[in-house]
């Protein structure tokens, strides 16, 4: 029988806590570690299904992971608006940390949904230790990130009168130490500028693995999709700089902003897929 999933608080250094589940890793071989970094405010909510499946499927796989809320984030302690863009690479580390010493000796895998990416891939260049990734449909750039979300307040706000000058009024607000609230989300000008500054870069000597994995609902995909030029750039560096990179096109809904909750069931055994055979070249 699988074990079930271990649901725990992991304080931090300030008397704060982050809301953490551990998938146990079934079956007498530990393939690897791994640890989840959810998206950016509501497309954390709309994937919460499709991680936790994936989480399952992963432990059933043999790996063990761990799901972990940032803060101000899910069921973790603090504000959302109090929260910083380095907190949350920390939380990214301080999950690592828990993992290893509940589950050492295996490879570890940052596995990053969309924003979440670029926090996996800053985790792992203030880590001296191998880390292979998993990226879910990766955002490369968080001033982008920033830029789309900052729109759903302009747009809003365009409909009740608002002029045309009022996203480079709230970069001003923002610039100049103040908050702003979007969408019901109140973003410090620490979150925002650390995510403005973020690009997915890999980190300096890299060594280890890049499982690139984005979504169609074109067709099949294996009929000529192919990535698209911003992640194709994108993984190239990864490989100039020495990743063994590998890319998967999977058909299925963009999960993380559709109105209802929608799964994408391709992509789960797509990612076990590639993390076993990951796993597999690594030992061979």
């Amino acid at each position: 029988m699988a074990a079930a999933p271990h649901v725990f608080f992991l304080p931090d250094e300030h008397g704060g806590q982050r809301f953490c589940i551990h998938h146990p890793a079934q079956g007498a071989t530990r393939r690897g570690q791994v640890v989840y970094v959810h998206p950016f405010t509501e497309e954390m909510n709309k994937s919460r299904r499709m991680a936790a499946l994936q989480s399952r499927a992963l432990a059933a796989a043999g790996f063990d992971v761990l799901q972990a809320d940032l803060a101000g984030c899910g069921d973790s302690s603090g504000d959302f608006g109090d929260a910083g863009w380095q907190t949350w690479v920390d939380d990214v580390l301080r999950a690592r940390r828990w993992l290893s010493e509940h589950a050492a000796g295996a490879p570890l895998w940052f596995w990053g949904l969309r924003a979440g990416c670029l926090l996996a891939a800053e985790a792992g260049q203030q880590l001296d230790e191998p880390v292979n990734y998993c990226f879910w449909q990766p955002a490369t750039s968080g001033k982008l990130v920033l830029q789309q979300f900052l729109r759903i307040k302009v747009a809003a706000e365009m409909m009740n009168g608002a002029n045309k000058g009022l996203m480079d009024e709230l970069k001003r607000q923002l610039a100049d130490g103040g908050s702003i609230e979007v969408a019901g989300y109140q973003v410090s000008p620490d979150l925002a500028h650390g995510m403005e500054q973020s690009q997915l870069m890999p980190p300096s000597g890299g060594s280890g693995r890049v499982e690139w994995l984005e979504l169609t609902t074109r067709g099949d995909p294996q009929d000529d999709v192919q990535l698209s030029p911003v992640s194709a750039r994108a993984l190239a560096q990864w490989s100039a700089a020495g990743f063994q990179c590998s890319s998967r096109i999977v058909h299925g809904p963009s999960f993380w902003q559709t109105t209802e909750i929608e799964d994408a069931p391709e992509l789960l055994p797509a990612t076990v897929a590639a993390l076993t055979a990951a796993e597999s070249a690594d030992v061979a």
